[in-house]
Parts: C-alpha cells; structure tokens; sequence
C-alpha cells in the first residue's frame, strides 16, 4: 500500500511541474529569423510572438517572389537582341552578363532585378530596355512540423489557411496539443513573427473566422500536448498491479 502511494505521489508531482511549465496561450516567445529563401531559420530569436487572444494579428505583407540560387532567367532586349541570353543564378547569388560581368541578384525581386540590370548595361548601352522572364524558379512552399501525420515541405498554390495546410500535413496525432499551434512567418529580411493558433478553440466553436490564410515560406509547428510528454513514465498496467496482495 506504502508503494502504491509513493508512485501515486511521484506522478501527481511530475503532472504539477509538466502543467506549470506549459506556456500559456497569451505568453510571448522567441520567434526565429528567416533566410533570402523564405524558410524560417531556427539559429536566430530574432522577434516576439503575439498572442491569438488578446494581441494584434499576425502581419499582412504583399508577398513577391524573390529571386533564389539555381534560378533559371531569361533576358531579352527588344532594341539591342545581340544581348539576349539565358542565366543560372549560382550558389553564390550571381549572375554573369555578357558584355557587362557578375552582377549580385538573390534575394531581389522580378521588378528590382530587371532595374539592377539595367543599371548594370546603362554603362555600355543608352537606356536599354530589357525584359526579365523567369524559366526555371523555386516553387513556393510552406512546411509543417510538429505534431501531425507527415511533417515536411509543401507546395503552395495560394487560398490554403493553417486548417487547411494541417489537413495537408496528414491532420493532428493523438500526441497534438491543438490549443497552441505555432505560425511563424517572415517580416522582412531580419525579422520573423510567431503567432500561437488555438485551433481548438476555434473547432469547438465552429467558426474558422480566424482561421489565417499562409503565405509562401510560412512554417507551422505543432507541440505535444502534456499526457505525450508523461506518457513514457506512466506504468504499464494497471494501477491495481500496484496493491498490496493481502489487501486483494
């Protein structure tokens, strides 16, 4: 009878620390930086989470693609077409240009790449005009992490919301702490934002309302729930296995 207490008492206090330890949905945290490509980049805590409950909602950015390495792009001049070719853009984010030389172009979009060349062939040609057509490009994406049947990188097609790219993603576990989904999404070059979702919250009320529409390159990542985390130190069997026999 003394075991069967000491064990009830050890998993009462290890529930205690899990519940407390647990972040509410209104607690900021830490959101990470992302990279020239549009994924988040875990090695940095670069900005602050809002909150789904009372903070202001997640940033609204017009979204450009922007130019990536092995990037395929063809350039065409209407008044001048000895100029025209077809480049790679090279891990290192160049490009070469005939007549002109390497030029740095990842991480810019269609419109501010088409002035850098310009710039660029301002030196040998008067006003040039050239026409910039991307043949070869890293389709958009969003991933999901986490808590859900397959995890991994998706294609994005535009009108997909987290409800939506989590069905894609295979749906929650049983391991899935609905009530804390965490977006993370790109600001700008420095600075991501991550929000907590409570997709629970949302479900029982049967309204998807604030279910938010994903842009390319945004990340979701669902965390266990508590009873996932004690699971492997709960016994077995029975709680009965732990009564004394004579009490039987």
């Amino acid at each position: 009878m003394n075991n069967w207490k000491s064990n009830l008492k050890i998993l009462t206090f290890t529930l205690t620390l899990l519940i407390t330890a647990l972040p509410s949905a209104g607690q900021k945290s830490a959101a990470p930086r992302a990279n020239g490509g549009g994924q988040p980049d875990f090695t940095s805590n670069a900005s602050q989470a809002t909150s789904n409950e009372s903070g202001p909602g997640l940033h609204k950015r017009n979204w450009r693609y922007r130019i990536n390495p092995s990037d395929i792009l063809e350039l065409t001049f209407p008044l001048s077409p000895e100029f025209n070719q077809t480049v790679t853009v090279q891990p290192d984010g160049y490009i070469t240009l005939r007549g002109v030389g390497d030029l740095p172009v990842a991480g810019q979009t269609l419109p501010e790449l088409t002035e850098s060349i310009k710039a660029a062939y301002s030196k040998i040609l008067q006003d040039p005009e050239i026409n910039v057509d991307p043949k070869e490009f890293e389709k958009p994406f969003f991933t999901v992490g986490g808590q859900v049947g397959k995890p991994g990188k998706f294609d994005w097609y535009g009108d997909i919301t987290l409800t939506q790219a989590i069905a894609i993603a295979g749906g929650f576990t049983d391991a899935s702490k609905h009530s804390q989904v965490l977006l993370f999404r790109r600001v700008s070059d420095q600075w991501t934002e991550a929000r907590i979702i409570n997709v629970k919250k949302m479900m029982s009320a049967r309204d998807l309302q604030e279910d938010p529409e994903l842009k390319p390159g945004d990340m979701l990542f669902v965390p266990k729930n508590a009873l996932s985390k004690i699971k492997p130190f709960l016994p077995t069997s029975s709680v009965g296995a732990f009564a004394n026999p004579a009490m039987l």
